[in-house]
């Protein structure tokens, strides 16, 4: 037995209360310069009593800028967070809670779920795919919250927002603990210095195992190489959708009370040159059909005020000069116009038409650029190209190739992590973003608006290191009931994938496994999983690094069937065509030659004519035959998206989502 004290405080640890072993060192860091060596123990700090966050010391430090007369000094009054954490985690609910105990709506107002998630495709999907940002007043500080993705494809959107704020809320489930994109957000923002305050999310579920959750995460944390300070965290056990939070799993408070004392004790208010020249780095762009374009960013020094005349700086080299017109700051959910901001604060400015991410809004004398935001490269591309189905034209109000190129160019100006090139063809362009979700919201998004266009199969992005080749590897984790364990590591197998870690979690009867996989056995993974396990398997993934080239994957052992001929299909003909594989289509839908309406049971391709009608005649019986059809599969985007192979494409309409054969393949042959 052993005493130790730890921030102020004092308690005794038993070896044998610590049955999990750390394989990674045997000696344990505390936070505070006290360090054990063996026997190898992980100690927690005691969560029964508030501790006092190391960062919170530093709050009122000045510290004098290298090379500048001016003095750096830390604003009290503002704490700028961003909740970051994986994909349903429960981030956006979190969100919610807060915002609603600290009465940022009325009492009698109407408040819909998920309140951040204002965009259409998130409502639908259950994901966010933008960064939204919020402010909160808790004892005269004002807060501002930016909600994040969590989804690793769109990693960028959190890469940007880390440049805006000084701290963290890494909330991670209590049953599954860190996933792949907790590790990817945590990295960065360690990376970035920041305070992390880690927020044990649905505390109330029934497996719930805060402890090991914990374990995991310090484990995680000194994996990362976080410092002393950061690896000596506040812990916060929370259930975000009843609005309670505590200490201790076993004692919650009646509200988010402990979560915002924990914000305000452990997260530094903003480091600012309040009297230097003025720096603004724009890290987010909104669109507004009075205002223009809304250029969003921490101001880092000095102030801004409405009517000011500044210098918009990319580089040392080029700048240009413009006026600030409008000025907006974050209060509760909306922007309020503001006369001045002081440095420090989050704030939203208009009146610069060309402005662009990573661009820096300085004084118009001396101001200088920040250093440009840095993205990590993409890993898979897609073609995008005009529609040349027959059906051209029916649907889309944009059709042209000036259409689409202008629409690819200008989703550059707000995603940083996309890249667009033009293709072999004018009418071709190729398309690079995160992964396959990536691109597949720009195409959701884009034929909501009118766009009618094709786009190929995903391809990854390989590099060349000394005359070696080299693909992207990604982490899985997949989690599966025990009775499908089987069928899901052979799925894997297949397609390359190594295991390196699993387990059992809790009572719900559920394995995790993890896999280190190439992106391109990624492709189409998701619904054979699915299938394999009856729907119950969940699959994440995360971009690990470049290795190997692992070989040849097979990722698709069935053909396709397709139209014979252009017309619209009858019961008679998809009753003997149903024989041949599943149907994509039902009776009375128009359809062309080339058009992929079934998946083949077997091998290879084959043409079926779907349009034909039963002959009519004098000699013949016209009595009506009762036709029984089977129910046709309903494809999403993604799952055509996955579906296709290099010989296919995916015609995007707004109304309808159609795979063909590419025609240039069918010449070559």
């Amino acid at each position: 037995m052993a005493t130790i004290s730890f921030h102020n405080s004092t308690f005794s640890v038993n070896s044998s209360s610590f049955p999990h072993r750390s394989p990674l060192s045997n000696k344990l860091f505390l936070g505070n310069g006290l360090s054990l060596s063996k026997p190898v123990l992980r100690l927690r700090s005691p969560t029964h009593t508030p501790i006092k966050c190391s960062v919170s010391q530093a709050t009122d430090t000045t510290t004098p800028d290298i090379g500048e007369k001016s003095q750096l000094m830390r604003r009290s009054d503002v704490r700028n967070i961003a909740i970051v954490a994986h994909v349903d985690h429960g981030k956006t609910t979190l969100v919610d809670s807060m915002l609603k105990q600290a009465k940022v709506f009325r009492d009698n107002q109407f408040v819909q779920e998920r309140i951040m998630d204002s965009n259409d495709l998130e409502r639908e999907r259950g994901i966010t795919i933008l960064s939204k940002n919020t402010s909160i007043t808790y004892k005269d500080t004002k807060v501002n919250i930016i909600d994040t993705p969590g989804h690793s494809d769109f990693g960028g959107e959190v890469e940007r927002i880390l440049n805006m704020v000084e701290g963290v809320l890494l909330v991670v489930d209590s049953v599954e603990g860190p996933m792949p994109q907790t590790r990817f957000v945590l990295k960065k923002a360690l990376e970035f210095g920041h305070a992390v305050v880690v927020v044990v999310n649905k505390i109330d579920r029934p497996s719930a195992r805060p402890d090991y959750v914990i374990n995991s995460t310090f484990e995680l944390f000194i994996e990362l190489n976080a410092s002393d300070e950061q690896c000596d965290f506040q812990a916060i056990y929370a259930s975000g959708i009843k609005g309670k939070a505590g200490l201790s799993p076993d004692n919650l408070a009646e509200d988010l009370g402990p979560l915002f004392e924990s914000i305000i004790r452990c997260i530094p208010g903003p480091c600012i040159d309040r009297d230097g020249a003025l720096q603004l780095l724009v890290t987010n762009i909104e669109y507004d059909e009075h205002k223009g374009r809304i250029a969003i960013g921490r101001l880092h020094a000095g102030f801004l005020r409405r009517g000011l005349d500044v210098k918009v700086c990319t580089s040392e080299d080029s700048c240009r000069y413009a006026r600030i017109t409008e000025l907006f700051v974050y209060e509760k959910f909306i922007r309020v116009p503001a006369e001045r901001v002081e440095a420090g604060d989050i704030c939203a400015v208009c009146g610069i038409d060309d402005i662009q991410i990573g661009e820096t809004i300085a004084d118009k004398i001396s101001g200088r650029p920040l250093p440009a935001i840095k993205v990590e490269e993409p890993t898979v591309k897609m073609a995008f190209s005009i529609n040349t189905s027959p059906f051209v034209g029916r649907e889309g109000k944009y059709v042209t190739s000036r259409n689409l190129r202008d629409r690819l160019y200008r989703e550059l100006e707000r995603n940083l992590a996309m890249k667009v090139e033009d293709g072999e063809t004018a009418d071709t362009f190729i398309v690079s973003g995160r992964g396959t979700l990536h691109i597949t919201i720009l195409i959701e998004n884009m034929r909501r608006e009118g766009y009618e266009f094709m786009v190929g199969p995903p391809k990854v992005i390989n590099k060349k290191v000394d005359d070696r080749l080299l693909e992207p590897y990604e982490i899985a984790t997949v989690e599966v009931p025990e009775e499908h364990m089987g069928s899901v590591v052979e799925l894997l197998g297949k397609r390359r994938g190594q295991m390196f870690d699993m387990q059992g979690v809790g009572s719900e009867g559920t394995t995790f496994l993890k896999y280190k996989i190439p992106t391109r056995g990624l492709l189409g993974l998701r619904n054979a999983i699915l299938t394999v396990s009856r729907g119950t398997a969940i699959l994440n993934t995360i971009f690990d690094s470049y290795g190997p080239w692992a070989g040849d994957i097979t990722t698709r052992d069935q053909g396709s069937l397709v139209a014979f001929e252009d017309g619209t299909t009858s019961s008679y003909a998809l009753s003997s065509s149903q024989e041949r594989g599943q149907m994509f289509i039902g009776p009375g839908v128009d359809v062309y030659k080339g058009q992929i309406i079934g998946i083949h049971q077997r091998p290879g391709d084959l043409s079926l004519n779907v349009c034909k009608r039963k002959a009519a005649t004098n000699i013949r019986s016209n009595k009506e035959q009762t036709v029984v059809l089977d129910t046709p599969l309903a494809y999403s985007l993604d799952d055509c998206i996955e579906y296709i192979q290099e010989d296919e494409l995916v015609e995007v309409t707004p109304l309808h989502i159609r795979m063909c054969k590419n025609p240039k393949f069918s010449k070559k042959k």
